[in-house]
């Protein structure tokens, strides 16, 4: 009986290194979506964001405004959302099966209609994996409160 409880723990721990491991490879995998969404942005480059995001995506603004991903991909290649520089900051990335949860603080230097400010909010951003690829599917931005 000892010989049967030591088996199963020992195959328990086995499954659950092997478990620990596959999400550290899908962290690894969202987490260089991420970056290259964030290159995507401060380089306006539409086709990049194109194939990182669903054709159903929902893009919200921390003012409430909505985009789909048409409207979001020609803000940032239009130039009326210009990223000089952006920084994620305190992410965290939770993966639930086949759906990523990646929480973060935006800090942004920007220029919306050629004013230069200085952006801080917070986002949540949801990836889906779809035919072996991380795709963004949703993003919620809300106001940081101080």
């Amino acid at each position: 009986m000892k010989k049967l409880s030591l088996l199963i723990l020992m195959t328990l721990l086995q499954l659950s290194v092997f478990a620990q491991k596959t999400n550290t490879t899908e962290e690894n995998a969202v987490n260089n979506q991420v970056e290259i969404l964030r290159q995507a942005m401060i380089d306006a480059d539409g086709a990049k964001l194109k194939a990182l995001t669903s054709d159903k995506l929902n893009y919200v603004h921390s003012n409430g405004n909505f985009q789909n991903q048409a409207e979001f991909i020609e803000g940032i290649v239009s130039g009326k959302s210009d990223f000089v520089t952006i920084e994620f900051q305190d992410q965290t990335i939770t993966i639930l099966n086949d759906t990523a949860i990646v929480r973060h603080v935006l800090a942004a230097h920007i220029k919306d209609g050629g004013i230069d400010r200085d952006i801080k909010i917070g986002i949540m951003l949801v990836w889906q994996k779809q035919k072996n690829n991380w795709v963004l599917i949703a993003r919620q931005a809300y106001k940081l409160t101080t």
